[in-house]
């Protein structure tokens, strides 16, 4: 793990600048071509097209399956751009770590479709998964920043419609707070390479749509009820705005009852763990990462 990868990325990072006023096509163009949407399919999975929910969705099997499990993923790009392609290596990541399945939820963006429609999207791809035959401990929801937080964020909403909980839930940066209230909004900012405070207020506003913040969906890491949740990982990186989203949660997971993993790297930046073979950090995190998930399946039933 060395200081020169990390200042590599924290390069790379700080001259693709995120201009949140820019018009929202290149926000969506420019984030796609940064992410590698376009380029090669990740090694060691077979990727497919399909529908989960009522919404397009990129399915992922592994070369060699080991396990019955299925992760459900959610993508991130702040709720208003992004798709499962700008989510596939990670989404692989964990398909290679684990032998499971993976299906990545194309859910719609704002400003075309405000809160709570991702969410919507989130639980109809839940209880899809369910009415398939898809045991709940055998499904793993996982996502990263948005996507992340859609990941916890989904859950509590089909908890309170009275669906079963899945075997767990790993969320790689993400966003549980949209209120923007915690300390490292502030503290974090110098050192965040790509996050600044006026791309998280455009973006926030867009998905929002004139919504108080201050409610359980918008920023569970304050308002919402946590009794019931799965098992959770939440890995962050020290550089981030978004650190306190995550410590936060991971205090108010742990005070209901909820086993809570906080994985803190330091010197990383959001969503370190898409530098896979780039940065040693974030190949160390996807493997934590992926034992997380194995350890939490006991009910799967190896294949082959």
């Amino acid at each position: 793990m060395t200081k020169q990868q990390r200042e590599a990325v924290d390069a790379r990072l700080r001259s693709a600048t995120f201009d949140g006023s820019r018009p929202l096509e290149e926000l969506r163009t420019g984030f796609a071509a940064m992410m590698g949407a376009d380029g090669p399919p990740p090694a060691g999975v077979n990727l497919t097209d399909g529908f989960l929910g009522g919404r397009p969705a990129v399915e992922f099997a592994p070369l060699a399956p080991s396990t019955g499990a299925m992760i459900l993923y959610f993508h991130g790009g702040s709720w208003v751009f992004g798709s499962p392609l700008t989510a596939q290596h990670l989404t692989a990541a964990l398909v290679r770590r684990t032998g499971a399945r993976a299906v990545s939820l194309d859910y719609r963006l704002a400003p075309e479709y405000p809160f709570p429609a991702a969410i919507e999207d989130g639980v109809a791809a839940y209880r899809e998964l369910l009415e398939s035959g898809v045991p709940a401990e055998q499904i793993i929801l996982a996502g990263d920043s948005a996507g992340g937080g859609l990941s916890i964020i989904t859950l509590l909403a089909a908890r309170d419609e009275g669906l079963p909980m899945p075997a767990a839930v790993v969320a790689f940066s993400p966003g549980l707070d949209a209120s923007r209230s915690g300390e490292s909004i502030t503290t974090k900012a110098a050192v965040d390479p790509i996050l600044t405070h006026s791309s998280l207020q455009a973006t926030g506003e867009l998905h929002r749509a004139g919504q108080d913040p201050h409610q359980p969906l918008l920023s569970p890491a304050l308002y919402a009820d946590l009794t019931g949740l799965p098992p959770l990982l939440l890995q962050v990186g020290s550089n981030e705005m978004l650190l306190d989203d995550s410590t936060r949660m991971a205090t108010r997971a742990a005070a209901a009852g909820v086993d809570v993993i906080l994985d803190v790297t330091a010197d990383v930046p959001h969503v370190f763990q898409s530098f896979e073979g780039i940065l040693d950090e974030a190949d160390a995190a996807l493997d934590r990462a992926g034992r997380f998930v194995l350890d939490h399946l006991p009910a799967v039933t190896p294949i082959g």
